[in-house]
């Protein structure tokens, strides 16, 4: 069991793990990853849903994180993550419909469809229909307001460091993704392309659309490629269409999901950023390389 705090949780969580070395059968002694901050607790029933309830009743509302796991080598060698509300703050396509003055529209239908409320593909294109005649250098202007997620760059530095093989996959577009890519040193992408005809959005999108299928297609792809089992890989994303490969990842966290993504993954992280992936893992504070 891993204990990660979000901000304000800190002054919580070290009384949170004595009430839990009390109430639960512990194979060693609460391991403390970060002090104040990141907590790994070995627990000795195999009863982990039990625990993990046990953990959340002495949480309580607290900004406090809890993942467990079994016990092993945590340490993964792949990293499959989705972009948007996951390495970067934004929703690309909500920036761009900004520039049409529909941002409130199309950030409603985002948010519909990243809940698992509308099919993903049709939402998409509907969303890119609403773009077309744009000029094309729009999409620069909207990569400029790009936000990187806390803990972005502390997580694919550290698991490049330790030779992990990271992969952006997205249902958004390569001219966002490939750009935060090269930013982050991340090994490949695979986005949607945006069509462009004269200079301008043509309001369509390239054929095949990534779905989930397909993210979840490419991580078990890029395990057999490292000749890795599924168990080894790690997945992290926020939308219905990234349950699918969080399902088939040895480790799939929802990191501050959608109501209905949050409620079907096995893990998430609602409070901590995404330097939580990393204490999953076993990282301690002095390995992150921020």
């Amino acid at each position: 069991m891993t204990l990660i705090a979000g901000p304000g949780g800190g002054n919580v969580l070290p009384a949170v793990i004595d009430q839990l070395t009390r109430a639960l059968p512990l194979a060693a002694p609460a391991d403390w990853l970060a002090p104040g901050l990141a907590c790994y607790v070995a627990l000795t029933a195999n009863d982990t849903t039990a625990a993990e309830v046990t953990a959340r009743r002495a949480i309580g509302t607290a900004p406090i994180d809890v993942l467990v796991q079994r016990a092993g080598d945590r340490k993964k060698r792949i990293l499959v993550a989705d972009l948007e509300s996951t390495l970067i703050e934004n929703e690309m396509l909500d920036e761009l419909a900004e520039f049409v003055g529909l941002r409130p529209e199309v950030a409603q239908i985002t948010r519909r469809a990243m809940n698992g409320e509308l099919d993903f593909v049709e939402a998409l294109r509907a969303r890119v229909a609403l773009l077309k005649g744009l000029p094309a250098s729009v999409l620069d202007e909207a990569a400029a307001r790009i936000r990187l997620t806390a803990g972005a760059r502390e997580l694919i530095a550290t698991s490049r460091s330790a030779g992990v093989r990271i992969a952006i996959v997205t249902g958004g577009f390569t001219a966002f993704a490939e750009r935060v890519a090269r930013e982050l040193g991340v090994d490949s992408v695979v986005a949607n392309r945006i069509d462009l005809a004269g200079g301008r959005i043509a309001g369509t999108v390239a054929a095949p659309v990534v779905t989930g299928a397909t993210k979840r297609a490419t991580l078990l792809a890029l395990a057999a490629e490292c000749g890795v089992t599924p168990a080894e890989t790690l997945a992290v994303g926020d939308g219905a269409n990234d349950l699918a490969m969080l399902e088939a990842a040895g480790l799939g966290v929802a990191f501050r999901a959608r109501p209905a993504v949050a409620a079907a993954a096995r893990w998430r992280i609602d409070h901590a950023d995404l330097t939580a992936l990393l204490y999953a893992q076993g990282y301690r504070a002095g390995e992150i390389i921020g």
